[in-house]
């Protein structure tokens, strides 16, 4: 068990000094948890604001990308409350909230959840084994790789997906970023603080990103567009050097020099530990009802692992309390007491898949 350790993700100083003190006056662990959160997105730190606040210490499991997508966002502008916010700032607020009425944090990855419960069985890539009445799983989504020779041996040599975290290593260089939504625009346009030259490459002649950001975009002297075209391959040896595309106009083939590729063509959800138990629609996400309730009674989803329409950090976070609230509602029904407002229990509404 945790012992009452602190699991802190960026604090420091007085701050992490208090955390410790407050985690020792809370005690240890219990034997069984309450609920366990996997994943620390929008939408699992808003269940753990959520549930900490029913007092029912959550535990928060972070898994391998601690913050989630929106922790590799440059600046995020359409997150209520904020004008304008760097997305690992955004996730630190996040965390703080959380940890200041009771949660804690475990820097692990789930490797397995026995779904036979409750008590459900939480097992990490760290060794740990936990008991949980109830679980929100929370684990988001992945980029989209293109699947096209090179991108795999180039990764990492010139094939991103990320822009914060590589955009310095391409300064005064040629970028491509495939994709046509908001988040290839937000990252082009973070690139040309760093790059000489920005080429947008997307399969269609418009685009899905906001119109914002659209004006944005096509107003910045060092962003091109390239039309009606997708990228067949990636060439290079040891870095990236050119990139052969295909004009689905004229169905031309070519190669183009570049230094760097960039993909944002969208998302798979990370449903790797769900897979053969519980209901999944047929691109991958958890199937839940309007409550947040997977097949499982006592398994709730929230954020991009079960959004296939939204897709938002603020719908995820918004999934993320109504998950937490239908956790305490479930808990509250599994010890046979009462939760304020509830109007049934968990068994009289079935999931519609």
């Amino acid at each position: 068990m945790l012992d009452g350790l602190s699991f802190n993700l960026g604090s420091a100083g007085g701050e992490e000094a208090v955390e410790e003190t407050q985690a020792a006056e809370r005690g240890p662990r219990p034997e069984i948890e309450n609920v366990i959160i996997v994943g620390s997105g929008p939408a699992g730190w808003s269940a753990a604001i959520y549930t900490a606040r029913a007092d029912l210490r959550p535990l928060l499991i972070t898994g391998n990308d601690v913050g989630g997508q929106i922790a590799l966002t440059t600046e995020v502008e359409n997150f209520p409350g904020f004008d304008s916010i760097q997305g690992p700032e955004l996730v630190e607020r996040m965390q703080r909230q959380a940890e200041r009425f009771g949660a804690e944090a475990l820097i692990d990855y789930v490797t397995e959840i026995d779904m036979a419960g409750p008590p459900f069985t939480v097992r990490t890539a760290g060794g740990l084994e936990f008991k949980a009445k109830s679980v929100i799983a929370a684990t988001g989504a992945s980029p989209r790789r293109l699947g096209v020779p090179g991108e795999e041996l180039l990764t990492g040599r010139g094939v991103s997906y990320c822009a914060t975290c590589d955009g310095f290593f391409f300064r005064n260089k040629d970028i491509m970023v495939i994709g046509g939504g908001d988040s290839a625009l937000q990252e082009a346009l973070f690139l040309t603080k760093f790059a000489a030259r920005v080429r947008i490459v997307h399969r269609r002649d418009q685009l899905r990103a906001g119109v914002t950001l659209q004006r944005r975009a096509q107003a910045n002297p060092k962003i091109e567009f390239v039309w009606n075209t997708v990228v067949t391959s990636i060439n290079g040896q040891n870095k990236v050097e050119t990139v052969t595309l295909r004009d689905l106009v004229t169905g031309e083939t070519y190669d183009t020099p570049t230094d760097g590729v960039f993909v944002y063509i969208g998302h798979l959800p990370n449903n790797e530990l769900f897979l053969g138990k519980l209901a999944l629609d047929e691109d991958g996400h958890l199937i839940t009802d309007k409550l947040m309730r997977t097949s499982v009674p006592g398994i709730f989803a929230a954020g991009e692992i079960q959004d296939h329409r939204f897709k938002q950090a603020a719908t995820s976070a918004g999934q993320g309390v109504a998950a937490a609230m239908e956790a305490e509602k479930y808990l509250a029904d599994l010890e046979d007491r009462t939760y304020p407002g509830d109007e049934g229990t968990h068994a009289e509404v079935k999931l519609a898949a």
